[in-house]
């Protein structure tokens, strides 16, 4: 008597599920079925879900007319050594709040919660006058040096290590290993789940990120891909769709990709950081 209702619920779990499912992955499979699509054919009312006749037109342009080879590089760079810097550096901070013991360590981790409260669009400006008074507007140190240490990735890291046990540094200590050899060898291999959690949100926000590169790249050798579709896939006319939608396709894989391979431990730090 018991079993029947716990059945049906599960059946409208999973019904609700795969309606959530849908409305996620909708968007998704629209603009690569889009990307294959002509202009006029994306443009047409009412519109059509499957292309009438699929083209790679919009790819084929998307790789002569534009220097794609250049855009990709770019973002490639930027998102992987933001990514690399918010790793080491976010790590070290966090390792240093929890394992050790030092004045203003309280009051250094509440400003680093206040900075979180901070929406970005107000440290904006007096980013870019720090950029642009270092010389570094039109280069690509310009894009990544901003964003090496974030505020979240040092909470991200200082809570999961709050969970391991102190134990393993009292015992290194003893063995006479110095606290650099303590943090690369000792505990930055059980923050597997919080690196690859940060890894995967940093190089994401990094590789999307349109509005900082839209303001520092002002010539086509430091543009990134969301700067460079956003800024050529507009014609004197309208905007066109097809090769906005091909590109958008693109810079989608690499994300895919980095989330495919990290999902298992992604899941496992979201679920685990901040538990002790």
């Amino acid at each position: 008597m018991t079993t029947q209702p716990s059945v049906r619920s599960r059946w409208w779990l999973y019904a609700l599920l795969t309606i959530a499912l849908v409305v996620v992955i909708a968007p998704f499979v629209w603009m690569v079925l889009g990307s294959v699509k002509t202009n006029a054919e994306l443009r047409q009312v009412p519109p059509t879900w499957w292309p009438q006749e699929a083209t790679l037109d919009n790819y084929i342009e998307l790789f002569t007319r534009l220097n794609f080879g250049r855009y990709f590089f770019n973002s490639t760079l930027v998102a992987v050594v933001v990514t690399a810097g918010n790793l080491i550096f976010c790590s070290m901070v966090g390792y240093a709040l929890v394992m050790l013991d030092f004045r203003g360590k309280k009051i250094l981790f509440a400003l680093i919660l206040g900075t979180l409260m901070i929406p970005g669009v107000v440290t904006f400006v007096p980013l870019f006058v720090l950029v642009a008074n270092a010389g570094l507007v039109n280069t690509l140190p310009g894009l990544f040096l901003p964003f090496l240490v974030a505020p979240f990735g040092v909470f991200l890291m200082r809570q999961y290590m709050q969970g391991l046990p102190r134990d393993l540094l009292d015992a290194a200590r003893v063995d006479g290993a110095g606290e650099l050899h303590i943090f690369a060898r000792v505990f930055l291999p059980l923050c597997g789940p919080a690196l690859a959690t940060l890894g995967i949100l940093t190089f994401l926000a990094s590789w999307n990120n349109f509005l900082w590169p839209l303001v520092v790249a002002q010539t086509e050798q430091t543009y990134t891909l969301p700067v460079a579709l956003a800024l050529y896939s507009t014609g004197q006319n309208s905007t066109q769709y097809g090769l906005l939608l091909a590109g958008a396709t693109i810079v989608v894989l690499p994300v895919l990709a980095v989330f495919m391979v990290f999902q298992r431990r992604f899941i496992q730090g979201i679920a685990t950081t901040g538990l002790k």
